[in-house]
């Protein structure tokens, strides 16, 4: 089965992904940071999740609360009606990815599921809001990106795994000999820094081999104007950013934004 439903990457022009919400402008992972980016215009958010003790999948990026709340920690050790209490930034409750995918059932999510445990999770509730067309799967653990390829017999999108992004890098590289390490990869886009461990990745040899194989390329966490310009010059198709703002106003001065 392929991925003919899904309207994830079905657009014709570069993407404007709001990490983890308009996070510049309101706590990381809310409900308030992903309004304010529908309100902005967004298509397309990121988010990412962990699965408490009792089973529930929230929005939250860090294993432990302690980074952006006062509560302390660790997801997995705590049940809903705790992490329920907890507040973002002091003042923003956590969301359910459910809340998320239920509130806007147009909107196009990039999934991040942080830990092994919150795989099935992830597949049980994106089938549960048949939002199989709609959301796009990214993680670092090609084993997360194969668990969640099987359960819908490839009908969903997925960025590249770690090991995938390596073929990429490789075969891009002008040398001959090595071009098919990028072959049949399951993925549909590969979603990626700029550099990795302060080497560059992407590139124009980076993007058009990935375009040579169908792939789309999106990078990320994007905050400077003139680096966002100089990734759309290079004809990126995807772009997250914290600072939702700031991409949109590229976009538009570009007149790339889509609504």
């Amino acid at each position: 089965m392929g991925l003919s439903n899904s309207i994830y990457l079905d657009t014709t022009g570069p993407i404007a992904i709001a990490h983890r919400g308009a996070s510049f402008e309101h706590p990381e992972n809310t409900m308030a940071a992903f309004q304010a980016a529908v309100s902005l215009g967004y298509r397309y958010i990121e988010t990412d999740v962990h699965l408490t003790q009792d089973s529930v999948l929230i929005a939250f990026h860090d294993d432990r609360l302690d980074r952006v709340t006062e509560d302390k920690g660790k997801i997995s050790q705590l049940d809903w009606p705790q992490i329920m209490q907890a507040r973002v930034s002091g003042r923003e409750p956590i969301p359910r990815l459910i809340d998320i995918l239920m509130t806007w059932p147009d909107l196009r999510v990039n999934i991040d599921p942080k830990s092994d445990m919150a795989v099935q999770a992830v597949v049980e509730i994106i089938k549960q809001c048949k939002a199989e067309d709609r959301v796009c799967i990214g993680s670092f653990s090609g084993a997360r990106l194969s668990k969640i390829r099987k359960s819908f017999n490839g009908a969903i999108c997925t960025s590249m795994g770690p090991l995938e992004v390596l073929k990429l890098r490789l075969a891009s590289v002008p040398l001959p000999g090595i071009a098919w390490l990028a072959e049949n990869s399951l993925a549909k886009c590969a979603q990626v820094p700029t550099h990795q461990w302060k080497i560059p990745l992407v590139d124009k040899f980076f993007i058009d081999k990935a375009h040579d194989l169908g792939q789309k390329v999106h990078v990320w966490t994007i905050n400077d104007q003139s680096e966002m310009n100089r990734l759309l010059d290079l004809k990126v198709d995807g772009i997250m950013s914290d600072d939702a703002a700031l991409l949109k106003a590229v976009f538009v001065a570009r007149n790339l934004w889509q609504e």
